[in-house]
């Protein structure tokens, strides 16, 4: 198969930093119970995560093909190997800041990296899409992986415990052997380079693109998107501790059978947006996910705390919400790989980098918003407040659609 070697190496690199990137709610948790911060202080993690991701890829994603995509993807892998290795020594809140700005710079040139490689090494729009599919899939493979490892290193019995730092080790590990692919897999990076350009003109033609309407109602898209899901996997393994009174282990295990139900429904999604069109699917999805949180959380109300809990005495709700990840899969990579595709391969660097810079925003808001309402009001209320966004991402992807038709016919 061509270029398979860099594909494995792009679905190992996704694998790695999912597992980081997405740790956070379960750091978020841990840090309560260690440090004793609050639920409010805790939240701002996500922005140490996220922010330096919006803001390197927004400084970095025009000079990231001038070095390569290579090298800026063996840059990152050597900056979460160190910061992974040290992290078994945390004994203070701000070292998990430290981290998770440490993974925030690193996954920027990752993501800008991955995403504009994608145009290397495919044939088609198609193919782009199925391609986009399946990797934001496996990135949800490594998302649950990373929930599955740290409940395995989590003492329910003992909160101070500090034993889950050792985790880190493991991730340190799986960090260098990304790096040893990466460094023997192949990459043709000339369709990506335009000769004798400057660095300030590869700046200007991106702030250039946030003016065209369809990119601003993409990034108004991805924003909503983003916005969504990052509220949800972040503070899932809190709301079942908190809400369906079930021990810590079992919140983040919670938040790996959510990562999982996503990853199902992105590999689904790869085929089936080979046969339907993407704005079906994506929309249907969308109306399937916020019926799911009109049925599910009216059930988690005045639920009694048990003793010994296991997935064996779980209420019945505590399966019945993970399903929403199926419905909320497919619509990331499918609205990506609709604004990718329509555009020269020289492009998708600054594009992609647009993309990674709102998604990070997103992220960020959607967990610090959710993070204070479930402070100061409840995790129900947290939750019921994810509908606005899903109805203002649904009138979005229809404009987005509308644009990208007219876009289609003028060319």
């Amino acid at each position: 198969m061509k270029n398979l070697g860099i594909k494995i190496s792009l679905f190992l690199n996704y694998f790695v930093f999912a597992i980081l990137l997405n740790s956070v709610g379960t750091v978020i948790l841990q840090v309560q119970r260690n440090f004793e911060i609050t639920k409010s202080a805790a939240s701002i993690l996500e922005g140490f995560k996220d922010l330096p991701i919006a803001i390197f890829s927004f400084l970095l994603a025009s000079f990231i093909p001038k070095i390569g995509y290579k090298k800026s993807m063996i840059i990152a892998l050597i900056l979460v190997i160190i910061s992974s290795f040290v992290m078994p020594f945390a004994d203070n809140f701000w070292f998990f800041k430290v981290q998770f700005f440490m993974v925030g710079v690193s996954f920027a040139l990752i993501k800008v990296s991955v995403f504009a490689t994608i145009g290397l090494v495919t044939a088609n729009e198609k193919e782009h899409s199925s391609f986009m599919s399946l990797l934001e899939g496996f990135f949800m493979v490594g998302v649950l992986s990373g929930n599955v490892l740290f409940s395995l290193f989590i003492d329910d019995a003992n909160p101070k415990s500090e034993q889950w730092l050792n985790v880190y080790y493991i991730l340190g590990v799986l960090s260098m052997l990304a790096l040893l692919f990466l460094s023997f897999a192949k990459l043709d990076e000339h369709e990506a380079k335009i000769s004798d350009r400057p660095l300030r003109e590869d700046f200007i033609e991106m702030l250039k693109m946030v003016a065209l309407p369809l990119v601003l109602i993409f990034i108004l898209c991805v924003f909503l998107y983003v916005l969504i899901e990052q509220s949800f996997q972040t503070w899932t393994p809190t709301f079942y501790q908190s809400i369906l009174k079930v021990p810590a282990s079992m919140g983040i295990q919670a938040g790996a059978v959510l990562a999982g139900a996503i990853a199902i429904g992105r590999f689904i999604s790869g085929f089936a947006l080979k046969k339907i069109h993407w704005i079906y699917v994506v929309s249907f999805c969308i109306i399937m996910a916020g019926s799911i949180v009109l049925i599910v959380l009216p059930l988690t109300q005045n639920i009694p705390v048990s003793e010994n809990m296991t997935w064996f005495k779980a209420p019945f709700v505590a399966y019945l919400f993970p399903i929403m990840g199926l419905f909320l899969a497919p619509i990331y990579p499918a609205i990506n790989s609709v604004i990718l595709s329509s555009l020269p391969k020289h492009m998708h660097g600054s594009m992609s980098g647009l993309i990674v810079v709102f998604s990070a925003l997103g992220g960020t808001t959607g967990s610090i918003i959710t993070g204070h309402v479930f402070d100061y009001f409840s995790g129900q209320t947290a939750f019921y407040f994810s509908l606005i966004p899903m109805l203002l991402l649904l009138i979005a992807l229809q404009l987005f659609h509308k644009t990208i038709k007219k876009n289609a016919v003028k060319s």
